[in-house]
């Protein structure tokens, strides 16, 4: 969320306007019991920043057998780990592009050290929310050396690395396709120091590639939408914070739900509707995508997360 844009003279949504947690938690069961969803993401923005997170964790660890994950910055993990897990998490993706301070805070905006996302990264270890996932974007000229200086810490540590090739999500960031370091080049990087193999995915749509280093120490993964889109295997759907549902990371307009969630629909009602979007979508920007692709406005990744 740059500063320039998202400064003390944004204005932001106001709490009315947010779903409550009983509203996410009817979505979200709508979700598993109608459509078969059998993982339950919380993120954001930074999803620990909302009071009381712990509290919409243990409502969605009781709807069937969907896991449940959280995607955070790690800024709060560290003190946030335990009573996380005691409400039901199963596991947390932390968001790191970089091992070098001047490097992370400069891509990511913040003012906390590298030390501090590490630390709640063995927090979440001790607790049992794991194996953890790292996610780290690959940005040409920011952060290239990202990939092999991470597997080389991470080896032997259980942490599954996961590199995201860069993608023009939203408008803000000022993308452009030659700052993409792609999936190929990455991969390269790592196996003339790590020997490495392809692994199977453990299921269709799964979004990385998976690779296991030769001497079994590591796995890491690679997310190509940029160079290797995969629009027709997506298997997932994002319900922003005042309940407006994308069907794509890309989208520029979504579904609104809390208008139906407030003028009174049963749960049938929720469950036909979303099924009837789901069904219906044709997104496949990744695959249009070009170097001459439109700037349209589109939903910023800090609104319905990664």
């Amino acid at each position: 969320m740059p500063k320039e844009i998202f400064n003390r003279e944004y204005e932001f949504l106001s709490r009315d306007l947010l779903l409550s947690f009983e509203e996410i938690t009817r979505v979200a069961r709508a979700a598993v019991n109608d459509l078969g969803v059998e993982k339950l993401r919380i993120t954001g923005g930074e999803p620990l920043l909302r009071r009381g997170v712990e509290s919409l964790i243990e409502s969605l660890a009781g709807i069937g057998k969907a896991e449940v994950a959280l995607t955070t910055n790690a800024s709060l993990l560290e003190k946030k780990a335990d009573d996380l897990a005691k409400a039901g998490l199963d596991r947390v993706t932390v968001s790191l592009d970089s091992l070098d301070d001047a490097t992370f805070q400069a891509m990511n905006d913040v003012d906390f050290p590298v030390q501090k996302v590490l630390a709640g990264i063995d927090a979440a270890h001790a607790s049992g929310l794991g194996p953890v996932k790292v996610n780290a974007v690959i940005k040409r000229g920011v952060n290239e050396s990202s990939p092999v200086d991470m597997v080389r810490y991470f080896r032997g540590s259980g942490v599954v690395v996961r590199f995201i090739e860069y993608m023009d999500v939203g408008t803000s960031n000022g993308w452009r396709l030659d700052q993409v370091v792609p999936a190929a080049q990455i991969i390269e990087s790592i196996m003339a120091e790590f020997p490495a193999e392809p692994v199977n995915p453990l299921y269709l749509g799964e979004v990385a590639k998976r690779y296991r280093l030769l001497d079994g120490s590591a796995e890491f993964g690679i997310i190509s939408s940029v160079t290797q889109p995969f629009c027709g295997d997506c298997t997932r759907a994002r319900v922003s914070a005042d309940g407006v549902l994308y069907t794509c990371l890309f989208a520029s307009s979504g579904h609104d739900l809390r208008k139906l969630l407030r003028e009174g629909a049963s749960d049938q009602d929720l469950g036909r509707t979303i099924t009837d979007i789901w069904a219906g979508r044709t997104d496949r920007y990744s695959e249009l995508r070009s170097e001459s692709t439109p700037s349209t406005d589109r939903v910023e990744m800090s609104y319905i997360g990664g």
